[in-house]
């Protein structure tokens, strides 16, 4: 199954601002992708566009089966809080919770029981090397554990789809590097994921990459083996 299809999308803003060209791109379940271009490529656009945080000004997406033209934004928030995890650069983690809350608190929006919630970030928590973390708060954490804490909070619901858009751009080398190996492990149990970067380097580590100029796909690459 394709977890991620697009067609002729494209995306244009007031004053005649084109952001996306006429996008095609399929992403299958299963695959570690990343998707990389400079600032202004239209990566983050094209982030918003599969995260279905944004509408595409025509074109179609297809999200886990769902095709999300005919979606009311109540239905595509229902989408994105059980197809699609979400880390960003910035962990977004609230300052006063524990790990384990933080965690089950991205669950809030699948109307999950307290316990259950809690009983399934405990298990992510784990899953990212974290379980002697469950009590400590975000000032607690260095960097590297905050961004763990993120993708804890990502994968717990088990989504189809994780978009970790600059999961390591507020991170020293060798924590950036331990978050990507992370990414990697998850991929290996079966997580399609989609990393958005304008870090070449760390496009060249994963098996394909998209790369986007002037709001096109410009190649569409698999790792040599």
């Amino acid at each position: 199954m394709n977890v991620v299809e697009l067609s002729g999308v494209r995306k244009e803003y007031p004053g005649g601002v084109v952001a996306l060209a006429g996008v095609d791109l399929t992403v299958r379940r299963g695959e570690l992708v990343g998707i990389v271009g400079p600032s202004g490529s239209g990566k983050s656009t094209l982030l918003h566009i599969v995260g279905s945080l944004d509408r595409p000004t025509r074109g179609t997406v297809r999200i886990a089966g769902h095709d999300v033209a005919g979606l009311t934004d109540r239905e595509l928030a229902a989408l994105r809080a059980r197809h699609i995890g979400f880390v960003f650069q910035s962990f977004h983690l609230a300052p006063g919770l524990t790990a384990l809350d933080n965690v089950a608190d991205g669950l809030l929006y699948r109307g999950t029981p307290l316990r259950e919630r809690r009983r399934r970030a405990a298990a992510a928590l784990e899953r990212v090397g974290l379980a002697e973390r469950l009590t400590h708060r975000p000032h607690e954490l260095s960097g590297g554990q905050r961004q763990r804490v993120a993708i804890a909070r990502a994968v717990a619901g088990d989504p189809d789809l994780l978009l970790a858009d600059e999961p390591t751009g507020a991170l020293d080398t060798a924590s950036g590097g331990a978050v990507l190996e992370l990414l990697r492990d998850l991929n290996a149990e079966g997580t399609t994921i989609a990393v958005i970067t304008h870090d070449h380097e760390i496009a060249a580590a994963l098996p394909r990459r998209v790369r986007v100029r002037d709001g096109r796909v410009v190649a569409d690459e698999a790792a040599v083996r």
